[in-house]
């Protein structure tokens, strides 16, 4: 729809509170939103100009709009959020969590039964939930067991059944865990007492729990029964313990939802502590995907109401870190800057960035536990995306690494059916050059490399990588050349900060997408050669394997040699400085020592490095 289209219609839509819908020439829905003046917001659409491609691609298919108004900008939130649920369009933000979140559920039936499930049957039941966590909830039901005596058998424990004598009690009974309702030995008012007990831990309200067992203590304690006494000051100190362990700031806030968000380009993470009685009961982060540039509080507002609404929150306020739209009549949102509140929201900024941190490590691509098929198919697509003409079922990457500008040392990984292949991982000493030298020390290792699989008639490569940008690349190839092998395999340049890849002889580079298996696991051989290479060098520096030239001068010691380096970046640097240079840097005495070595022709002209034998 252009914008003569839209002005034609532009009059009918009227300025009230509502929601709106976009639909394109198939009638499909593209698009649902809320507006506090529909007229106002839908124009805006065809008023400006979108730096979104998104958005600009969703206005051109838009054929037709529809709307609905309503009696406030809350009921414009409630309904929008049920028709993006109920049609989820293509160009609404797009909550990527499928899961289903068990629930403890108390049976509707004569002394009802407690237990897990992840299925809502509309029969009466109560449900408690839901839970992120089976093990939590797992967990969390056999505290209450242990504190609230409450049935396990599935018996029918009808009236009847019960005057019949139709049951005996079982062991759960003689070791305490249960009442023994099934013979007649528990009243329901009694059990039931158990249930609301049960539904205050739930809800993290442990107060009156422990209050009615200080009474039931005391009214034991009358009776001068002691033993039954000290067994309910046990279960006091269990739930006094689990208390402690549970409140995180303070049992004094209330009921309070806390949400942080954290936006990375077209995905939003958003974390959710849910409060009761100052204790966190729930906590759970979701990943949403946006289309239309939409600001981080209308993201976050989307995930409040989903949340909310997924875990039957009734908490009146909000706790956020920036300002919501009037999303639900009488909740209010908070934006603390310090106390008690602000540490919940901190926790929950510190769980969400957490989460983005997981899914990132977890995209950088892991093959192992994949089957044979799925590791082959990342292989043939990387074939095809660098045009390879081999399935590349055994690469190998090089990198260069020195320290503070000294202490070269290179190093390669292997990596077979896209996995690492350990064993055939090299570490290089760098032997004929002299100094810090990238070009040269990445031909020297490459050269040494495939002249011992050339001399050994190994099978090479299909893909080898130069950690490095055209420099690398071409030095490498000198080597290939020299050793005949070139078009034998694929020799590849990666540019350290672009993840761009150079072909040799190629002045444009190929960027595969940012998000492809291919390129996913060029990455991880590119950070697997860069652990392998600082871990070699970390090494070899912790043993003393390198030795500095400058602490073979008589009168200077390591601290003053490590001092100068570390300045100067090379012994070739520091032979090259003033006595003026050197002496602010390291006194005048030893400045002289330093000058008078180098000056006099007593230096080495080695390189700056040396290996010891």
């Amino acid at each position: 729809m252009t914008q003569a289209e839209f002005q034609q219609i532009s009059h009918t839509i009227p300025l009230a509170p509502g929601i709106y819908k976009y639909f394109d020439s198939g009638e499909t829905l593209l698009y649902v939103g809320k507006a506090k003046s529909l007229r106002k917001r839908v124009g805006s659409y065809f008023s400006k100009t979108f730096t979104s491609y998104k958005t600009h691609e969703l206005v051109q298919r838009i054929r037709r709009i529809e709307f609905t108004i309503v009696d406030s900008e809350q009921d414009a939130f409630l309904l929008e959020n049920a028709l993006i649920k109920q049609f989820a369009p293509r160009y609404n933000i797009n909550l990527k969590d499928d899961k289903t979140y068990p629930y403890l559920v108390i049976k509707k039936e004569p002394f009802p039964r407690v237990f897990l499930t992840r299925t809502r049957i509309s029969d009466g039941s109560e449900y408690l939930g839901p839970f992120t966590s089976v093990g939590k909830v797992r967990e969390l039901l056999d505290f209450i067991r242990m504190t609230i005596p409450i049935r396990t058998c599935k018996l029918n424990l009808t009236e009847t059944n019960i005057s019949k004598g139709k049951f005996k009690v079982c062991l759960e009974y003689h070791l305490g865990n249960c009442k023994g309702p099934c013979e007649g030995l528990q009243s329901s008012e009694d059990y039931n007492v158990g249930l609301q007990q049960l539904k205050n831990l739930m809800k993290g309200n442990l107060a009156p729990v422990i209050q009615q067992f200080r009474t039931e203590q005391q009214q034991h304690a009358r009776l001068m029964e002691f033993e039954k006494a000290a067994q309910i000051q046990k279960k006091i100190e269990y739930l006094e313990n689990y208390q402690a362990k549970s409140v995180i700031v303070s049992r004094h806030l209330g009921n309070l939802d806390v949400f942080s968000i954290l936006k990375d380009g077209d995905t939003a993470y958003v974390n959710y502590l849910m409060v009761q009685h100052g204790t966190i009961v729930q906590t759970h982060t979701i990943q949403l995907e946006t289309h239309l540039d939409e600001e981080e509080d209308e993201v976050l507002a989307f995930a409040v109401g989903q949340l909310r609404e997924s875990f039957n929150s009734l908490a009146s306020e909000v706790i956020a870190p920036v300002a919501l739209p009037d999303i639900l009549e009488g909740l209010t949102v908070t934006i603390p800057k310090a106390g008690e509140k602000k540490k919940l929201l901190d926790l929950s900024i510190k769980n969400v960035n957490y989460f983005q941190e997981e899914i990132r490590r977890k995209k950088i691509l892991h093959l192992e536990g994949r089957s044979d098929m799925e590791k082959k198919q990342v292989l043939y697509r990387l074939q095809e995306d660098l045009h390879l003409k081999e399935v590349p079922v055994h690469i190998e990457c090089f990198d260069n690494s020195n320290f503070q500008g000294s202490f070269p040392v290179s190093a390669m990984v292997c990596f077979r059916d896209g996995l690492p292949s350990k064993k055939d991982y090299r570490h290089f000493n760098v032997k004929t050059v002299e100094g810090i030298n990238d070009f040269a020390t990445m031909k020297e290792v490459v050269f040494r490399r495939y002249k011992r699989l050339r001399d050994e008639n190994t099978p090479l490569p299909q893909l080898v990588i130069i950690d490095g940008g055209k420099g690398q690349l071409g030095a490498a190839m000198e080597s290939i050349r020299e050793l005949d092998l070139t078009g034998k395999m694929t020799v590849v340049g990666l540019a350290k900060n672009e993840e761009e890849i150079f072909f040799p002889g190629d002045s444009e580079s190929v960027k595969l997408p940012y998000n492809s298996e291919s390129l996913k696991l060029i990455r991880r051989v590119r950070d697997e050669v860069h652990r392998f290479g600082i871990t070699f060098h970390r090494n070899k520096r912790s043993k003393g394997t390198f030795r500095n030239e400058l602490e073979d001068i008589k009168g200077i010691g390591k601290s003053t040699a490590d001092q100068l380096l570390k300045t100067f970046r090379s012994v070739a640097n520091v032979r090259q400085q003033s006595l003026e240079i050197l002496t602010r840097e390291i006194g005048q005495a030893k400045a002289k020592i330093v000058w008078d070595y180098f000056s006099n022709g007593t230096g080495e002209t080695s390189e700056n490095l040396q290996e010891k034998d």
